[in-house]
This record gives C-alpha cells, sequence and structure tokens, in this order.
C-alpha cells in the first residue's frame, strides 16, 4: 500500500539530515520534492501545492526540540497535515432506525457487490446485528448470484427477486421484510455502470427517495486514483451520499484517492476493503493511514485484528500450555491458521514500525506456511502431542509425506525446538513477556 509514495516521501525527508534548524532555504527542496511525491500519487497539482504550502508555512523556523533532527521534525508536520487531509478522526456508521437501511452505490467493477457482503459480515460479527442483504442490480444476474454466494458464506439471508425488474420496487418490498422478519440493517446493492449515465444516476436516486437510507455509501476503486475523485464528485451532487468506501488498496495503488477524496467532496471515508476475504474490511482511520503511508506502521490495527481472531478462552488454555512447557505441533498450528485468517500476510508485516520498507520489494505469498503446515499434517496425532519422539526414521517419513526434503524438515525442528527454549526461559524469569494476542 502506498509502496511508492512512502519510498518518495522518504527521500525528501533526507535532505534534511544534520541540519540544527528548518529554513526557507533549506526546506524549499524538501517542500517541491514532497509535492512532486503526492502529485505522482495521483493527487490533484492544487490540492498537493496548498498541502505543502500549509507544510512550509508550519516548518519553517520550527526550533529543533533536542534529540529530533530536522528530518523527524517535518515527518511530523507531514504526518499531521496527512492526518487532516484525510478527514482528521474516523466516522462511525450511522446505525439508527429500525431498520437502519444502508444504500451501497458506485460504478460497475469497483466492489460493490463484495463490499456488501463484506458489511454485512462486520455489522453481524462487531455490532451483533441481524443484516439483511438486498440485490436490486436488475441488469447484471451475476450479481445477484454473487451476492447470494456471499450471503451463504457468512450466514446472512439474502432477499432476491429474480423476475422483478424494478430497483425501486425490490429495495422498498425488502425493507417490508426486514421489518416483519426482525432485520435491524437494509444493505441494498445497486446497479452500476462501467461509466457515468443518467439512467443509472436516476434509478439509485429514485431508490434512495424510496427507502430513505440512513447511510449511503459511494463504493470507489482506489487503484483509479484521480478518477475515482472526479466519479465521487459526480455521484455526490445526484445522491448527496453520506460516506465512502475505499476497495482495493491492497493492490499497487498510488494513493491520490485516499489522500484526496474527503478534501475534494467533503465527505467522510468510512471503510477501507482489502482483498476478496470478506473479514478484510476496516474502519477507515486517518492517524493510522497516515502512520502507514509515512513508514511507521500501525500496530494499533495489527492488535486489533489479533484480538478478533485470538479466542480468550484458547488463549488462556494456551498460556498453561506454555508455562508447563507442553506447547506442541497442534498449538503451533492452531497458532498459524489464526493469524492467517488476520488477513494478507506482507500487509500484515507492513503494519509493523520498519518492516514495510525493508520488505517492499519481497514478494510474500499467502501460502508462506504451506510447506510448515504440510509437515506437521505428515505428523501421527502422537507426534504432533509429543515432538520429543521424532526421531530420525520419523523426520524422513515426514519429509516424503509433505513433499519436502529431510533439511527442510529438520530447520522446521530445529525453530520449533528454539522457540520452546525461548518460552522455557520466559518461564523461568517469572513472566509472559511475549503473551499471544488476546491474553490477559
Amino acid at each position: 500500500m502506498f509502496n511508492n509514495l512512502s519510498e518518495r516521501l522518504d527521500s525528501a525527508f533526507k535532505l534534511l539530515k544534520g541540519e540544527g534548524q528548518i529554513s526557507e532555504i533549506n526546506i524549499a527542496t524538501t517542500i517541491k520534492e514532497i509535492r512532486r511525491a503526492l502529485v505522482d500519487a495521483d493527487v490533484n497539482y492544487s490540492i498537493a501545492k496548498e498541502f505543502t504550502d500549509k507544510v512550509k508555512e508550519k516548518a519553517i523556523g520550527e526550533k529543533v526540540i533536542t534529540s529530533v533532527t530536522p528530518g523527524q521534525l517535518m515527518v511530523k508536520i507531514v504526518k499531521d497535515g496527512l492526518v487532516d487531509l484525510m478527514g482528521g478522526t474516523e466516522s462511525e456508521i450511522d446505525l439508527t432506525g429500525n431498520p437502519t437501511v444502508i444504500l451501497i452505490a458506485g460504478l460497475q467493477g469497483s466492489g460493490k457487490t463484495t463490499f456488501s457482503g463484506k458489511l454485512a459480515k462486520f455489522l453481524k460479527d462487531k455490532k451483533k446485528k441481524k443484516p439483511l442483504l438486498v440485490a436490486a442490480d436488475i441488469y447484471r444476474p451475476a450479481a445477484m448470484e454473487q451476492l447470494r454466494v456471499l450471503s451463504e458464506q457468512i450466514g446472512v439471508p439474502v432477499h432476491l427477486e429474480l423476475e422483478n425488474k424494478n430497483a425501486v420496487e425490490i429495495a422498498k418490498n425488502a425493507v417490508e421484510f426486514a421489518k416483519a422478519n426482525g432485520h435491524n440493517v437494509v444493505i441494498i446493492d445497486t446497479a452500476g455502470r462501467l461509466a457515468i449515465d443518467e439512467q443509472m444516476m436516476n434509478e439509485v436516486a429514485d431508490v434512495k427517495s424510496a427507502v430513505h437510507p440512513n447511510e449511503i455509501l459511494f463504493v470507489v476503486d482506489s487503484m483509479t486514483g484521480q478518477d475515482a475523485v472526479n466519479t465521487a464528485k459526480a455521484f455526490n451532487e445526484r445522491l448527496d451520499f453520506t460516506g465512502v468506501v475505499l476497495t482495493k488498496l491492497d493492490g499497487d495503488t498510488r494513493g491520490g484517492a485516499a489522500l484526496t477524496i474527503k478534501y475534494t467532496v467533503k465527505k467522510p471515508i468510512k471503510f477501507v476493503s482489502m482483498g476478496e476475504k470478506l473479514d478484510t474490511l476496516d474502519v477507515f482511520y486517518p492517524e493510522r493511514m497516515a502512520q502507514r503511508i509515512l513508514g511507521m506502521g500501525d500496530i494499533t490495527t495489527l492488535v486489533e485484528r489479533a484480538q478478533q481472531q485470538f479466542d480468550e478462552a484458547e488463549s488462556k488454555k494456551l498460556e498453561k500450555k506454555i508455562r508447563a512447557n507442553k506447547f506442541d505441533f497442534d498449538d503451533f498450528k492452531n497458532q498459524l491458521q489464526q493469524i492467517k485468517r488476520m488477513g494478507n500476510i506482507k500487509d500484515l508485516l507492513g503494519m509493523i514500525p520498519g518492516i514495510g520498507k525493508a520488505i517492499k520489494d519481497i514478494e510474500i505469498s499467502d501460502d508462506a506456511f504451506k510447506g510448515i503446515e504440510a509437515m506437521i499434517g505428515s505428523m501421527t496425532p502422537q507426534e504432533r502431542k509429543n515432538p520429543e519422539i521424532i526421531d530420525a526414521k520419523r523426520r524422513s517419513r515426514i519429509a516424503i509425506g509433505s513433499g519436502k526434503k529431510i533439511e527442510d524438515v529438520n530447520a522446521f525442528m530445529k525453530q520449533f525446538d528454539q522457540m520452546k527454549d525461548m518460552m522455557k526461559m520466559m518461564n523461568k524469569m517469572g513472566g509472559m513477556g511475549m503473551k499471544m494476542p488476546g491474553m490477559r
């Protein structure tokens, strides 16, 4: 996410290295580089100029605090500016109303249908709501089928009227169905087009007038850059939407939409969506996004994702096993599976301060743990429970069964033993300094 922008900004800050005070002379080149980096990230030039003018105004003449370099001070000034540009604070979704009606709008291919499924899962799991999905895209049968499949995957019902070709009627019928069947949130997935056209706008506006939604969320593909911002302006003029959803942020995005859409349409970004997995939906936090853009990581989001996946009761059981030095391969495999459910592996590593920059050019597959899981899967239940019984003969069988070399098995066993030794040492020191996420 934003790798090129992060790299360019980092280079700009290095221009101030060793300076005792930020002056008009030594800041000029830095400001110029920051502006270029933003424009290359598909930020509108006038917005980039206004942003850097504000940064320059704040930075000039500021004394550098003891032990803080000018480069570090500039990072803070730019971070604060980015946070303001993206909205300052997070914006909560409005869940008032009975039922709450949420209208999803956007161009075809922006990720509306997938987002609708993700939002339903988010509201069901995290807000303890009882959502109803509504297939109101009457032009694309594949969209209805996609929503039906998503509904089965997340355990949320979908309102389908396959023969009805009136989106307004479908939406109104769905709201009545929700009222009669105890659904307190209605999520309406509307039709999109490959480009903005009058028919699409009229239809979405008519649906809005018919069901009076609490939220109108405009879904935009962040990889389309400045085009996404222009599309948002057109939709907002007709729909007066309440919030923006940025999708495909895990792609090779230049970041212009994320940085300037709030500034341009004066509506908050409410969610960011990354990848196809249905649990990869996050509330948009401007502060956290600014930190990631500037290579500071995002530990808060990493911990939150971990806490969502790690069951507290299971964590306590695991803690007891670690204290008793009984941690085995079944426990290890369970931890791997929970980590995988947290999201894209490279994205997770990028949330750790300093790591994102180090791995930016390294391909890290979501199958990174496949070999380890294959080796554990080739062990007998007895071997998984009692790692110490795995001798040379057993290791050879495990290697053959998992399709790995004996050297791979030996290396994995050595790493596992080292990890257990570290846990044992921590216990002797009287602390669980490296508790699993979710432990208290």
